[in-house]
Order: C-alpha cells, then sequence, then structure tokens
C-alpha cells in the first residue's frame, strides 16, 4: 500500500493525516497563499502544496491551455493544448482564466523599479520579459555576475521564476534567457553568435508559419541558418527571419523603447536637418541644458547625473553620461562636461534628436549669501576641478582618503568622496606609504618574544636592521570572523643601514601558537 501511494503523483497523494499518522508538522503561520494587491511592488511567495495550475484563454473559437505550472506540465499539458483535452487528461487540473492586461501591467510596473533602482533603460521584452541595458552601470551594482545574482535573489523574493541572460544584442540575450540550459548565462562580448548557434530556431521569435517552413526544410537550430544565403533563406522563411536573425547575431540594430519614467527631468530636440559637426553639437547641448535648468529649477532639484541620447538617421544610437559631485543646476558648468564627451559621439551620417534626462537628482535650494554680503572670505568650493578632473580620468580615480574606526592598518582607512570632508585622523604613527596588502619577508632573525628583526630579506634584497622601535600590539577583531579571535601583530618600526626606515610585524605573541605562525611580514615604508 506504501509504494502505491508513493507511486502516484505528489498532488494525488493523502495527506499524512489520512494515514494514520497523528505527528504531523503545522504549516508555517506566515507562509499561507496570499494574494498580491494592484499597487505592492512584490508577490508574496505562495504555498508551493496546490493542484496543478493552468491558465486558459480563447484562441479562436476554442480555450487553448496558454500557461501552466510545472506540475502541470510534468503530468503532460503543454500550452496550445485544447482545454477540453486537458481536462479529460488530468481530472482535478485547477484552470483559470487568464488576464493578459494585469500580465502587462505587472511587467511595466517592473520595468519601471527596474528604471529607477537598477538602469536608465529598460524595457518590456515579447513573452513576459525584461530588457535591462547594462552599459555604463554595470560597475554600480558590483559587476554583471554580481547583479545578476541579486536579480535572481530579488525575483525569488517576489515569488517569481526568472532566468536571466546577458549577451551583445537584445536578440541573444532574448534567446539565450529562455532556451540556455542555466538560469543564469553571461556571454562574452563577441561570443554572442557561438552561444546562440546551438538553440532551436524557435529562440529567434520567428513567427510560426516561418517555424512550419523551417521544419519543412530540416532547419531545427540556428546554427543551421548561419552558413545559408540570405536570398534563398528569405524566400523560404520570409524577411522577418532575416531580420530578426541579424539582429541576433548583431548585423543590424535592435533598438528597444525604454520605459520612461514621468517623475525623470527631460528634454528633448527635434532638428529640421541632421548635424554631425561639433559646433553644432555643443550648441544643441547648449539649448537642452537651458531647458533643464528651468525644468530643475521649477522642482527645486539640482542634478547629479546627465544622460545625453542623440538618435542618428540611420536608427543607431549614441549616449554619454556626466556626472557630479553635488547637485548643480547651472548650465555653464554642465556644458563644459558635455563638451569633454564630445569627441565619443559618433555622428555617422548625421544626428537627428537629441534627448538629455536626469536620472539621478537631489533637492537643490539657495546658497546662503549673508557672509559674502557682509564682505567675508567665501571658502572655494573644490567640486567644480573635481567635476571636470573626473570628466578626464574618470570618476574611480579621483578620490580622498578617510579615516575608519578601525585597529587594523589596512581597513583604517577607506575612499570617500573628493569633496566629503574627512574627520581626524588618529595620532597614530603610521608609515607614508602603506601596502594594500602585506608582503612575506623571509631570512629574518630574531630573538623571541619581543625582539625586533636584525636581519630580514625582501623582493631579493637582504637588509640589516641598525635600529628598531616596538612592539606595537595589535589583535584581530573578533567580531569579523573566528580566525581573529585570537590573532596577533607585532608591529616594529625597524631602520637599515642605508637610512630606510620599514614598518614590519610578527604573526603571533611568540608565546601561544594559536596567536599566529611566527611568520614576518613588511606592511610599509616610512621614508
Amino acid at each position: 500500500m506504501q509504494q502505491q501511494i508513493y507511486a502516484l503523483p505528489k498532488h494525488a497523494q493523502p495527506a499524512m493525516r489520512k494515514l494514520g499518522r497523528r505527528s504531523e508538522a503545522a504549516s508555517h503561520p506566515f507562509k499561507g497563499k496570499m494574494q498580491p494587491t494592484e499597487g505592492a511592488g512584490a508577490v508574496a511567495i505562495a504555498s508551493t502544496e496546490h493542484a496543478p495550475l493552468a491558465l486558459v484563454s480563447k484562441v479562436g473559437r476554442r480555450e487553448e491551455i496558454v500557461g501552466a505550472c510545472p506540475a502541470a506540465t510534468e503530468l503532460g499539458i503543454h500550452i496550445g493544448m485544447a482545454a477540453t483535452h486537458a481536462r479529460a487528461l488530468v481530472s482535478d487540473l485547477d484552470f483559470r482564466p487568464a488576464n493578459p492586461d494585469a500580465d502587462a501591467r505587472l511587467l511595466d510596473r517592473l520595468a519601471l523599479l527596474a528604471v529607477r533602482r537598477w538602469s536608465p533603460i529598460a524595457a518590456v521584452a515579447p513573452a513576459d520579459g525584461l530588457w535591462l541595458d547594462l552599459t555604463g552601470c554595470d560597475h554600480l551594482h558590483g559587476g554583471e555576475k554580481r547583479f545578476c545574482e541579486r536579480l535572481l535573489a530579488f525575483c525569488r523574493r517576489a515569488g517569481f521564476t526568472a532566468r536571466v541572460a546577458i549577451a551583445d544584442t537584445p536578440g541573444a540575450a532574448h534567446a539565450l534567457a529562455r532556451f540556455s540550459p542555466g538560469d543564469l548565462t553571461i556571454v562574452a562580448p563577441g561570443g554572442g553568435v557561438r552561444a546562440i548557434s546551438p538553440l532551436p530556431i524557435a529562440a529567434l521569435r520567428l513567427e510560426n508559419s516561418a517555424l512550419a517552413a523551417a521544419r519543412k526544410f530540416g532547419v531545427e537550430t540556428i546554427a543551421d541558418l548561419l552558413p545559408v544565403a540570405r536570398g534563398p533563406l528569405a524566400r523560404r522563411l520570409g524577411l522577418a527571419a532575416i531580420n530578426r536573425l541579424d539582429q541576433a547575431i548583431g548585423s543590424i540594430a535592435e533598438p528597444i523603447t525604454p520605459r520612461e519614467d514621468l517623475e525623470i527631468p527631460a528634454v528633448e530636440r527635434r532638428l529640421l536637418e541632421p548635424i554631425g559637426t561639433a559646433e553644432a553639437i555643443a550648441q544643441v547641448m547648449a539649448d537642452l541644458l537651458t531647458d533643464m535648468a528651468e525644468v530643475l529649477q521649477a522642482r527645486g532639484l539640482g542634478a547629479r547625473l546627465l544622460r545625453l541620447s542623440a538618435l542618428r538617421i540611420d536608427g543607431g544610437e549614441e549616449v554619454i553620461a556626466v556626472g557630479t559631485s553635488r547637485p548643480t543646476r547651472e548650465a555653464s558648468h554642465l556644458l563644459w562636461l558635455l563638451k569633454l564627451k564630445i569627441e565619443r559621439i559618433d555622428p555617422g551620417m548625421g544626428l537627428e534628436q537629441f534627448r538629455l534626462t536626469a536620472p539621478h537628482t537631489e533637492p537643490l535650494d539657495a546658497v546662503e549669501l549673508g557672509k559674502i554680503l557682509a564682505g567675508d572670505v567665501q571658502v572655494r568650493d573644490p567640486a567644480r576641478l573635481v567635476d571636470v578632473v573626473a570628466g578626464r580620468v574618470g570618476p574611480e580615480a579621483v578620490f580622498r582618503m578617510a579615516p575608519v574606526a578601525s585597529h587594523v592598518p589596512e581597513r583604517a582607512a577607506e575612499r570617500v568622496s573628493p569633496i566629503a570632508v574627512p574627520e581626524r585622523w588618529p595620532k597614530w604613527q603610521r608609515p607614508v606609504r602603506l601596502f594594500a596588502r602585506p608582503e612575506p619577508l623571509g631570512g629574518v632573525l630574531a630573538l623571541l618574544p619581543d625582539q625586533p628583526p636584525r636581519r630580514f630579506e625582501w623582493r631579493g634584497s637582504a637588509y640589516k636592521v641598525v635600529a628598531a622601535d616596538g612592539p606595537e600590539r595589535i589583535h584581530g577583531e573578533w567580531w569579523r570572523r573566528d580566525k581573529e579571535v585570537w590573532a596577533v601583530r607585532d608591529y616594529f618600526r625597524v631602520e637599515d643601514e642605508q637610512g630606510g626606515r620599514y614598518w614590519v610585524f610578527r604573526r603571533g605573541d611568540g608565546i601561544d601558537n594559536s596567536t599566529g605562525d611566527l611568520s614576518w611580514w613588511i606592511h610599509g615604508v616610512f621614508a
């Protein structure tokens, strides 16, 4: 009897209490089935123990299955099956009417969330998906892989089953997200064609007539289409199939229409004739910034990030972005930052449309001029200089070091904004040049437990110590990890025969082996 019960499908197996067992575990009170509200940003995860579910919609003159859960798929239910056939196949199948309008509204809310939190360019992709353009913003989320992992975790918390793919083109990403074997696929730049070659031709978003014609001629995968000449292929599958193939491999552009956030300040210019010179582009930038300054002033905001997109007459798009260290709406300063990146714009045959948006803004009030009018000396703001330098060498190359409340030397400082005002540095004697990671020393001669080294070798050279000071004992931060509970470092300031001064330490106190392995390291140079 027990074997017969286990042979039944999971949804048809009787509950534990019906089998005579009285020790059935109670379900968690906060994991019951919950219905999402219209305005909620996330969907509560429903209970996984339910009858097989299928969505039904009227297609033509009959009702067909347009969606099925994994449990229903295992029982033989598939998309396109007649609803009457599905009812006859599975008697307790849970049929619910499909609501494509509600699905579209949910995808639109997700796209708006993506625009505000992840990427300024997000659009609703066909077949229940989202397109995110990560160009220039993946480093803000810890890289492409880290961002995809966080995105999958977000979808799991919201109750969605998601698959993520990153590729050079929207078509390739669309195909890999739906037909690749794993939930996460990241294709290296230039490897899109190789990645989509083994996928079925249905991954190209072809019409049913094109798929039927491909099966008739024995075409099964995308790799079968690549070596075929475009002319004969267009006559057999249609011109739309050729366009989808070229879009997936990057031969022709596939612009996506991003979801616009109405709260983001934006201005636009449509030109009567296309332009291509740097002077004309700079003039359009100046006009856009004048309009943007009025919009920001009306809302009491200042721009921290500006994004300029220029549409070419051939359908291509050129995008540049500039950031500021402080919120501002001064058109002259922003124009100077944009002019630094004019050389990155490829006008092609000409630019006919410009759009300037401010994805990141902050409140900006009037500046207090009381001290200036009274005759006090105005303290110069380094924000303008920082913006110009960051526009030339990159925002990551401009920073200021600030102290951190930590006794461990490599954790006692961090990079902050160059315009931030750091706190006072502690009065510890630290080397002028502190290494990011300590480097090991060899050939060390020292007396345990408290004597400094008399000789050591570093980077292929031998050093003889003539003077030393120490030790300065630094304990590990036990609240971070277990290995630092008993960790000890004894630091010494030593000077060699040539006058060089170094900061070295020994791991361990020289008595208890659990405090360190007694190895010697160099952590910085004083002069």
